[in-house]
């Protein structure tokens, strides 16, 4: 074929959803070739390795062609026809709601799902199970972020302004992020500012590629970031940087949260971070000397068990300056997962429905159940957040259908998660690939990837995207939508829940309407003729008419937030106070070093689908553990020995990697990874009091040397 032929599309992994094209070789290994796509403006062409690789897993050398039953003489997971998987998991669904009740039954979602599979997803849990036991993976991801930016704010959009406006604002303060390894193409945005005279301030308790690129890298010990935060307040207070006129205009607490930012004086701070008192003024001078700024935070302040409160003292920083609600400047959240945002607006999380719309209000039960055909009192009410919903099964839980997660490597403490999985009465999963969770399942369903379905992401810039079915899939697989149409009509609803992707999103945009994130006036059309839409995008005239869209008399979408008013009652943004404690898990004696986790330019996630890639494979083969020099020298420890790492919830296993970069009473662990090395055995699954977020970033652990022989 032509490169003329090649169907434009998007990477399958972060939330960049970087722009590209497909083009079909015809050969089953590797079925697909990818095709740089400049015209996209979120990478302009770039691509990381992962994205460069993506077709790979398309091979039928690595991904799962048919359907999977555990058979009751061998109990190994057998060949089986979609006849029989489907109905399996329709007796097990069934069986267990009739003798359990619906709460026994639960949905399980993910991140990476597409907008129409996450809104079928919640509607199949609420309208054919009748469960209020759903929820998704995204909950680890940037649920913190989220909380705050809601209590703030009142309206939680992963970045309020395109990513196009970094590289024009003054100062960027990074806040836990490492664009250079996380999300490569990305980096140019950062690199740009600096060209253009702006400066950068970096977070993090490693010297990351990332933290490399800026003015001043601020090294906090983890879990301190809030107190970072309130220090910078305090500065800010001190030396009489605060925009008074901004904060009496459009903000109301100033006072509450101006009280809790004095009681952290900088020389505590300083005591408690780490951080030199000098840097801490050196922070506070680049960012209010320039005339516009933004603080971007990632997972490193928000996964942990203070993670909206660290976030909102750096929306407190921000409010404070007046670096929000004005061209170029404002608080931002770098998203993680692929439809990180789309994926929790439309109903797979426990508390909302279609439009981030609130299960528990009334107008917004009535709204949505009126689109759905049903009387709003049948809805179900808020479940368990994603850890509580995991640490329920085999109780309270009884019979789990997953889709779109591997928690078995990525949730916290995995090790009892796994447990939790391997008690239910019965297990389906739905994925690409045989992962560590579907080895466990009962039916194994193979579903269509990104290159073999249609369908919307919503990607970090809340701009709503369209990817093109490019390839046709193997025989033996079906789409998630399928999956879930199939299974609606054998648990007796034939209609209302449609396969076709474009009906599906029909119907969301009307469930949407009116809500918060509304995708009221958003279209396929539009999407491809815009390079995507940002909500929210109310429907002023008839859908999808000549005259909707920024040419005619519709709603142009929403590229900027905040420039007029705030998206709360009054239009002011809300200041949250906030004070400084500690983690949920503080060093001692028995485990005096901090365990810190990330990931790894060439693995993504759980790595269910990058470790089946031989080129990222060959880039990063597997764990690690990262010490610095003294703290290798004090267990007697060499580069790429073996080295056991110990917590209150278990135990992992991967060689040491010896840098300057980590400070000595932090270890860092990438978390791709199942069996020995698996680092989220050890994590804390301490819960956020609001986002109910697990404290990934933070826990205590000792460091055993291990000998060559050891295999412990």
């Amino acid at each position: 074929m032509s490169e003329a032929t090649a169907v434009p599309t998007h990477c399958p992994y972060c939330a960049l959803q970087c722009g590209m094209s497909l083009r079909a070789t015809g050969a089953p290994e590797l079925p697909a070739e990818v095709v740089e796509r400049t015209d996209f403006p979120v990478n302009r062409g770039a691509l990381c390795g992962k994205g460069r690789t993506a077709p790979a897993v398309l091979s039928s050398r690595v991904r799962l062609t048919g359907p999977l039953v555990r058979s009751p003489d061998s109990g190994a997971l057998v060949p089986a026809s979609w006849e029989e998987a489907l109905a399996a998991v329709a007796d097990g669904l069934s069986r267990t709601r009739a003798d359990h009740g619906p709460d026994a039954v639960g949905v399980f979602g993910g991140g990476g799902l597409t907008n129409e599979k996450a809104y079928t997803l919640g509607k199949f849990a609420r309208l054919v199970l009748g469960t209020s036991q759903i929820d998704y993976n995204g909950r680890f991801c940037m649920s913190s972020a989220a909380a705050a930016h809601g209590r703030a704010f009142g309206l939680d959009r992963g970045l309020p302004f395109p990513l196009e406006d970094v590289p024009r604002t003054g100062c960027v303060i990074l806040v836990g992020s490492n664009l250079a390894e996380t999300m490569p193409p990305a980096l140019r945005y950062l690199t740009e500012l600096r060209e253009n005279g702006g400066k950068l301030i970096v977070v993090d308790p490693r010297r990351t590629r990332t933290a490399e690129q800026a003015d001043l890298h601020l090294a906090p010990r983890p879990g301190t970031d809030l107190a970072l935060a309130l220090g910078l307040l305090h500065l800010v207070v001190a030396e009489g940087r605060v925009d008074e006129e901004f904060v009496a205009a459009r903000t109301t607490g100033w006072a509450e949260a101006r009280a809790g930012a004095m009681a952290h004086w900088p020389e505590q701070v300083e005591r408690l971070t780490g951080v030199p008192l000098p840097q801490l003024r050196e922070a506070v001078a680049l960012f209010c000397d320039a005339a516009t700024g933004m603080v971007l935070t990632a997972r490193g302040p928000e996964q942990q068990s203070k993670g909206t409160d660290t976030v909102g003292a750096w929306i407190n920083l921000c409010l404070a300056t007046g670096r929000a609600g004005r061209p170029l400047s404002g608080y931002g959240c770098l998203t993680g997962q692929g439809n990180g945002q789309g994926g929790r607006e439309h109903g797979q999380k426990a508390d909302q429905l279609p439009g981030y719309r609130k299960l528990d209000d009334p107008a917004a039960r009535a709204h949505v159940a009126g689109v759905w055909g049903v009387d709003p009192g049948t809805l179900p009410g808020p479940g368990r957040s994603a850890y509580e919903f995991l640490d329920a099964l085999g109780g309270d839980v009884r019979a789990l259908l997953l889709m779109g997660s591997n928690p078995v490597v990525s949730a916290p403490r995995a090790a009892h998660v796994e447990e939790r999985l391997r008690s239910l009465d019965f297990l389906a999963v739905a994925d690409v690939v045989l992962s560590e969770t579907a080895a466990l399942a009962d039916v194994v369903l193979p579903v269509t990837q990104w290159a073999e379905e249609t369908g919307t992401m919503t990607n970090l810039e809340g701009r709503v995207l369209l990817r093109r079915r490019a390839l046709t899939p193997p025989a033996g697989v079906r789409s998630d939508l399928e999956v879930l149409h199939a299974l609606a009509g054998l648990l007796g609803w034939e209609k209302g829940f449609p396969a076709e992707p474009e009906e599906v999103f029909e119907e969301l945009r009307r469930a949407s309407a009116g809500g918060p994130a509304d995708y009221s006036g958003i279209s396929y059309r539009r999407i491809e003729e815009e390079q995507g839409v940002f909500w929210p995008c109310p429907e002023t005239g008839p859908a999808d008419s000549p005259a909707d869209g920024p040419g005619g008399g519709g709603h142009p979408g929403t590229p900027r937030l905040f420039l007029d008013r705030f998206a709360t009652p009054d239009g002011r943004a809300r200041f949250v106070p906030v004070v400084h404690r500690p983690a949920a898990e503080e060093t001692d004696a028995e485990y005096p070093v901090v365990l810190t986790t990330g990931r790894v330019v060439s693995q993504y996630q759980s790595g269910a689908q990058t470790r089946r890639v031989d080129e990222l494979n060959a880039a990063a083969p597997g764990p690690f553990v990262e010490l610095h020099p003294r703290v290798a020298e004090r267990l007697g420890v060499a580069e790429g020995e073996r080295v056991a790492v110990v917590s209150r919830r278990g135990r992992a296993v991967a060689p040491a990697r010896i840098t300057t970069a980590i400070r000595p009473d932090t270890v860092f662990m990438p978390f791709h990874w199942a069996g020995e090395g698996r680092a989220n055995t050890l994590v804390n699954p301490a819960l956020d009091p609001v986002s109910r977020m697990p404290e990934f970033k933070v826990c205590a652990v000792r460091l055993e040397p291990l000998s060559p022989g050891d295999t412990r």
